[in-house]
């Protein structure tokens, strides 16, 4: 165990984000999501966690790309369907937290955000059951 790491952070994730890059991206997968269809680098498994809190838990450790106009992605809801406010609410909460409240956040078009994701660094499927839990972020510089 190490101090100051969320435990819900496990050893496997913590390698791969540190091995990310600026400008890779790490997708937190809602449970339904077709990772192993669409990701095509690493996908990792954090069953039993929502994706609000390893959003959380991912924070203080990810610096987010502020040389991008958004970024932080959702999933929009297909046509006739109809998004649940709390999944996003609970993102921004997250965001605010660690002071990332200049941080926009976007929707993609489901299939655009399965295209983008296929180029993700990194997908995590979480435990998260609510629908169009997916959340995208793109990593900046570390300060």
């Amino acid at each position: 165990m190490l101090k100051g790491i969320s435990p819900l952070i496990s050893p496997d994730l913590l390698a791969a984000l540190s091995r990310m890059g600026h400008g890779d991206e790490l997708v937190l997968a809602d449970a339904h999501f077709p990772a192993e269809t669409v990701g095509t680098r690493l996908v990792l498994r954090a069953d039993g966690i929502d994706a609000s809190s390893l959003l959380d838990a991912i924070l203080p450790l990810f610096e987010l790309d502020a040389y991008v106009e958004a970024p932080v992605l959702t999933m929009e809801a297909v046509p006739g369907d109809t998004l649940d406010p709390a999944v996003e609410a609970s993102y921004r909460a997250a965001l605010d937290r660690h002071d990332c409240g200049w941080t926009k956040m976007a929707r993609l078009e489901r299939f655009a955000f399965y295209e983008r994701a296929k180029s993700a660094f990194l997908i995590v499927v979480t435990g998260e059951t609510r629908k169009y839990g997916n959340i995208l972020l793109k990593k900046g510089v570390t300060p």
